[in-house]
């Protein structure tokens, strides 16, 4: 399941996650599931034919990512595997960076992020000058919009709807990553 939210040049995607780590840390070696939201650049391309034609669009490059995930054999609502990227380099993310308010509330913690940011692209080395301002409101407006999506797909991961394993994979698998993002 893939929603994207788009603004002038800022976009948020937000999937379900099944994941098995090929270089998983200590004590992380089972799957993972759960949900990621990406922010990402976003192109509007010129239009291919008449004013009535179809725009293509590009959900380009990520500039920030958070994954909130847990042992896919836990209880539901664990978060033992909640971290974020804060940078990546060109298509790749930067290391796990496990916050304890992230797990301990991820809700409140992403809606939190997502209406300041500001700091947030501070903090990720991205300048606001690449931003418009108007993207950086209107996130902030539609920030509990995009958490409630979060939580909803989350509730569908829980019930075993989302985020399962693709149907060729073996319980002994090394690598796998079943997901839009």
């Amino acid at each position: 399941m893939l929603y994207a939210f788009g603004f002038e040049r800022l976009g948020v995607v937000v999937g379900d996650l099944y994941f098995v780590d090929p270089e998983p840390l200590p004590g992380q070696e089972s799957p993972e599931r759960g949900v990621r939201l990406e922010l990402r650049i976003l192109e509007r391309g010129e239009l291919p034919g008449s004013i009535y034609a179809a725009r293509p669009i590009t959900i380009g490059r990520p500039l920030w990512r958070v994954d909130l995930l847990q042992d896919a054999n836990a209880a539901p609502r664990t978060f033992d595997r909640t971290h974020h990227h804060p940078g990546f380099t060109d298509w790749d993310p930067g290391p796990r960076v496990f916050v304890d308010e992230l797990t301990r509330d991820p809700l409140a913690w992403l809606t939190g992020r997502l209406t300041d940011l500001t700091a947030l692209l501070k903090e990720s080395g991205i300048t606001s000058d690449d931003i418009p301002a108007a993207d950086v409101d209107a996130l902030r407006t539609a920030a509990p919009e995009i958490t409630d999506t979060v939580r909803r797909l989350l509730e569908r991961v829980w019930s075993g709807e989302l985020g399962r394993p693709p149907g060729d994979t073996g319980p002994h698998a090394t690598s796998v990553r079943a997901s839009w993002l």
